[in-house]
């Protein structure tokens, strides 16, 4: 790691035209994500067949009711599994930059809603212990995280690969972090237009775009698993920084 003794130093009219030169990458970077961020929106659709059904604290719900009367749904797909006392640490990470984001979202025609495999009790507990008010909802025993592969059956695992991220690959955990987007038409019926995983779902963790900001960066160089700084908000003060890659909740897969 880099420090004042051995990074450059240049004087003020150095810098600016050393962060000129860094300014037209960056906005050459902006209008590519423009650019694909067009191509995103054309990408064709498929429609959704299943009628899937969620536990959620005020009984079951469609997927069709969990638009709350809106066009369009964005799920993130938590990775907390049955039996687990407590979510993933990562997905958590990326929750922790949710709240504030939903009036913005729903004056977009846009709702939000987190899914996993864990029954909505323990969902709802480990909810109120982070302070989240985003809806959170349990897939239960359906079908819904294995068809959107975010959950594997022993079965699959076994196999030493499983389909995440648009590829056969090894996965070490029975459940994955993902992100998946949903429209509504007037007819009432629903289309998958997006669903992205991986490293992809650094989109919800406004945190790592503001480190990458910094002089020091994310400080993950050389860790086995990149997010074993990551701890679940209400453990950072008696938490050690660094936590064995065993017990990864990783995201940073290809």
């Amino acid at each position: 790691m880099k420090d004042t003794v051995t990074h450059p130093v240049v004087s003020h009219a150095q810098w600016i035209s050393a962060r000129k030169a860094l300014l037209a990458r960056e906005k050459e970077l902006m209008r590519q994500h423009d650019d694909l961020a067009r191509e995103r929106r054309a990408l064709p659709w498929v429609r959704v067949e299943k009628n899937y059904v969620f536990d959620t604290p005020q009984g079951r719900r469609t997927l069709a009711d969990l638009f709350e009367g809106r066009r369009q749904l964005m799920v993130q797909h938590f990775m907390f599994t049955p039996g687990k006392e407590q979510g993933c640490r990562s997905c958590s990470y990326m929750a922790d930059h949710t709240d504030g984001a939903l009036p913005h979202l729903a004056q977009r025609d846009l709702s939000f809603v987190a899914i996993s495999r864990a029954p909505i009790a323990d969902i709802e507990r480990f909810r109120q212990r982070m302070g989240w008010q985003f809806k959170w909802v349990s897939s239960g025993e359906s079908d819904f995280n294995y068809d959107f592969n975010v959950s594997f059956t022993p079965e699959q695992s076994a196999q030493g690969a499983v389909d995440y991220n648009f590829t056969m690959q090894p996965f070490p955990l029975p459940d994955a972090p993902g992100i998946s987007v949903f429209y509504k038409d007037d007819a009432g019926q629903i289309f998958r237009t997006y669903s992205k995983y991986g490293r992809g779902v650094e989109v919800m963790m406004h945190t790592y775009a503001l480190l990458d900001l910094t002089p020091l960066g994310r400080q993950e160089d050389g860790l086995a698993d990149t997010m074993s700084w990551v701890r679940h908000h209400d453990l950072y003060e008696t938490a050690p920084a660094a936590a064995p890659a065993a017990a990864a909740c990783c995201h940073a897969t290809a």
